[in-house]
């Protein structure tokens, strides 16, 4: 690899930016793609938007150079970097107590922010990074971005909301919040007239968390794990659902 191209590729890692690289077997094409590079004009554009979706590595034929009809297809290998998914989960509940764990052992980086000192304790939340401050305060250290999920929990709209907000503007892969339909309301109303806009106001699953009927703390982080999972791996899964349950 070249020293330029590597050079990229880690400075890329630190951002936690997603890339490509595109290596072709014949060694006449060696690139790097970058998430959100335009991909209009790139005869991969398709795939590539594709390997950025599913994280996956793999070989690609494309038609060869020569314009001939008996052109052999050349045979290339896009190597998919992504930075580690990550769960951001505002409040240091109940359903967070089982939520952390669990998306842990999925393979989630998992950050649990709130300021309640008396909730956001190392001794409710071993082996998990609590961060005991206001989101708003260390949105730096959040890092939202198009791999990062953020489940609000607090039910308290002054640290909720702005997370909620920032998370939405980031264009995090996942953004739920507990709460009932009328709660959720209010919510929309809040956000709306600090200015998102409505088209992303309309992407945060609310009720969190897939409609399994779920009751207790540990069911309902079931419940919001199985849909980060879903929208982590199906973009667009689960729109309408709500576990219809959380007031």
């Amino acid at each position: 690899m070249h020293r330029d191209l590597l050079a990229r590729m880690n400075a890329a890692r630190r951002a936690r930016k997603a890339v490509i690289r595109i290596t072709a077997m014949d060694g006449g094409e060696d690139r790097l793609v970058t998430d959100g590079d335009d991909l209009s004009a790139d005869p991969l554009g398709d795939e590539l938007a594709k390997r950025f979706r599913s994280a996956r590595s793999g070989m690609v034929e494309v038609a060869g150079k020569d314009d001939g009809a008996d052109a052999a297809p050349r045979r290339l290998f896009l190597t998919v970097h992504v930075p580690p998914p990550r769960l951001v989960i505002v409040g240091a509940v109940h359903i967070s107590q089982a939520l952390g764990p669990m998306a842990m052992i999925v393979g989630l980086d998992v950050v649990i922010v709130d300021p309640r000192t008396a909730f956001a304790t190392p001794e409710r939340f071993p082996g998990v990074d609590v961060i005991a401050e206001w989101p708003t305060d260390v949105m730096d250290r959040l890092a939202f971005d198009r791999y990062t999920a953020l489940a609000a929990l607090t039910h308290d709209p002054k640290i909720d909301d702005d997370p909620l907000k920032a998370a939405l503007e980031a264009g995090c892969f996942y953004v739920g919040a507990l709460g009932s339909k009328k709660t959720h309301a209010k919510r929309i109303e809040r956000l709306s007239a600090a200015g998102v806009l409505s088209e992303r106001l309309a992407t945060i699953r609310a009720p969190i968390g897939l409609d399994i009927g779920a009751a207790s703390p540990a069911e309902i982080a079931v419940a919001v794990l199985a849909e980060v999972v879903g929208a982590l791996r199906k973009p667009g899964f689960g729109m309408s659902s709500g576990n219809g349950g959380s007031s």
